[in-house]
């Protein structure tokens, strides 16, 4: 496409210094020229020039970001959002040291969650995963050939008891899971839930099923949206 504009089959005008000036509108060229040159469309969340931008691509006849952009506009269409929560209550005993040599046995409660989520909009999985602060995509996706964005995302998380020692609580393995840059902990199943639903939501997902009891939403442990 800059060649054809090169070669003057495109309008195109020269300054005094020789540099070329494209007519066309700055924003949706500079993402074009972006892909040009690295063959991703890379857009900014919630970007809303849509089809400006695909009326001109269809203009360059640049066909690759055609289908594409193809792809993403039926991402953003028709979509499901499933999640199942798990959780796990369990006592632990551990030793807490005293002084020398003294040794008092103590235990704690510790709930461990598990959310399980399958979508057919990975990007939806991604913008939760950056809210959250995980990596993404997940590392099982990263492991092997990844041809597709990965649909499914698993988070285990176990809020550590003000009584349970760093220490222990590494030994573990468990991780606390925030949100917001880091400002709110989710220490439980409904908080996770009011956060989902504030991604979802704004998605343009609506709620399609909520279990075991729809009346009190943010304990339900299974949840599917739609997408029309």
């Amino acid at each position: 496409m800059l060649g054809a504009m090169f070669r003057g089959q495109f309008a195109s005008s020269r300054d005094q210094m020789g540099n070329v000036f494209i007519d066309r509108d700055g924003k949706p060229f500079r993402h074009i020229i972006n892909y040009l040159r690295s063959c991703h469309l890379d857009l900014p969340e919630g970007y809303k020039e849509m089809r400006l931008l695909k009326r001109e691509a269809d203009f360059y006849q640049i066909k690759p970001l055609l289908e594409e952009l193809a792809g993403q506009q039926r991402a953003q269409g028709h979509a499901l959002l499933q999640c199942n929560i798990l959780s796990q209550s369990q006592t632990l005993h551990f030793n807490q040291k005293q002084g020398p040599l003294n040794y008092t046995l103590s235990t704690c409660s510790l709930t461990v969650y598990q959310a399980r989520l399958f979508c057919t909009c990975p990007e939806l999985l991604a913008l939760l995963c950056s809210r959250l602060g995980c990596p993404w995509p997940p590392q099982a996706a990263l492991d092997g050939p990844q041809r597709q964005p990965p649909c499914r995302l698993e988070l285990r998380w176990g809020p550590r008891p003000a009584e349970l020692p760093h220490c222990e609580y590494a030994r573990l393995g468990l991780r606390q899971l925030w949100a917001q840059g880091g400002t709110r902990e989710l220490r439980d199943g409904p908080a996770f839930v009011e956060e989902l639903l504030e991604v979802a939501l704004g998605q343009r997902f609506r709620v399609d099923s909520l279990l075991p009891e729809p009346g009190d939403i943010l304990n339900c442990t299974s949840l599917r949206f739609l997408r029309y």
